[in-house]
């Protein structure tokens, strides 16, 4: 029964991916986050490529996101507020970062699960050029 539920849960992920692709957005990473952390970074690792837009998608449970910096490959910062409740399966706003296209490092971001079912969440990041 688990191995069944987990194999729909990447064949869902795998489709949700391929229609996001479709439209231009590509995945660039993602970090399972847990009950009672309230801060955490994604690294984006050594992508090549460069984006304009940034929007969150979350899984595997709703979360409610406070804040996020997006630090670039030439040291600068971008604060975003996003303050939004994102339910499993939803997304943030279209985020437009500053300077058009850019290269990014990392991503920190603020938020909470208390309160909901499971406690954890996935977070992934979508870039747009």
């Amino acid at each position: 029964m688990k191995k069944a539920t987990v194999l729909f849960v990447m064949a869902f992920l795998f489709a949700s991916a391929a229609s996001f692709a479709q439209d231009g957005w590509r995945f660039i990473a993602d970090k399972m986050v847990g009950f009672g952390v309230d801060h955490d970074v994604i690294v984006t690792g050594n992508s090549n490529d460069d984006f304009r837009k940034l929007k969150i998608r979350v899984t595997d449970g709703p979360l409610k996101m406070y804040d996020m910096k997006v630090y670039f490959d030439n040291g600068s910062v971008q604060d975003v507020s996003i303050r939004a409740q994102i339910r499993q399966g939803g997304e943030t706003r279209v985020i437009d970062l500053d300077g058009g296209l850019r290269h990014i490092s990392r991503i920190e971001f603020w938020y909470e699960t208390k309160g909901f079912r499971k406690g954890r969440a996935r977070v992934a990041v979508w870039g747009f050029k």
